[in-house]
């Protein structure tokens, strides 16, 4: 059965307007203001680097001037349509169960092995400082350690070498230094 026009009430099997949809989120509002921010100190920033005379047609500059355009842009098209009202739908969280409570303990894990690296990369060097990152981290998160540490140590030294042979760039090596492929 329908109702009369002018009663307000919706006809069967229609739902009723919730009214007219919000503007403005104030989340996806800092998230566009926050990649305008990024995008001009990448500008900003960008006209300080020193271009050496042998630079090629590009240029040192080129990509983080690309870089700085795109994320500009991107705040602006964001921000143009949240203005218009169409917003990212809410996160539904898939496979996390929002009461569980936070594990401190993992949490300093992560912590430690991250200050591990800061501490220990000029000592140690890049390849045994980054191993250790690496077995930590998949430690604190229920890996077996000895099965990262061999993992981190062939990605680590494997990353050494590419940084140090193939693209000349530094990274220290520690007790390592004078082994030929670490530099």
């Amino acid at each position: 059965m329908s109702t009369a026009s002018g009663s307000g009430a919706a006809p069967d099997g229609v739902a009723p307007e919730q009214g007219p949809a919000r503007s403005w989120s104030w989340g996806e509002a800092a998230i566009a203001a926050g990649l305008f921010a990024v995008g001009v100190f990448t500008l900003v920033e960008t006209t300080t680097i020193t271009v050496p005379g042998s630079a090629n047609v590009l240029g040192p500059r080129a990509f983080p001037y690309a870089v700085g355009v795109l994320l500009i842009g991107a705040s602006l098209a964001l921000a143009v349509s949240v203005a218009r009202g169409r917003h990212g739908s809410a996160e539904e969280g898939e496979d996390v169960d929002a009461r569980a409570r936070t594990d401190w303990v993992t949490v300093a894990k992560l912590v430690a092995s991250f200050a591990a690296l800061v501490l220990l990369i000029e000592p140690l060097g890049w390849p045994i400082a980054a191993t250790l990152l690496f077995a930590g981290t998949a430690w604190a998160l229920g890996a077996r350690i000895v099965r990262a540490a061999v993992v981190g140590a062939v990605l680590n030294v494997a990353v050494h070498v590419l940084f140090v042979q193939v693209l000349g760039l530094f990274l220290p090596a520690g007790p390592l230094e004078g082994v030929p492929f670490f530099g």
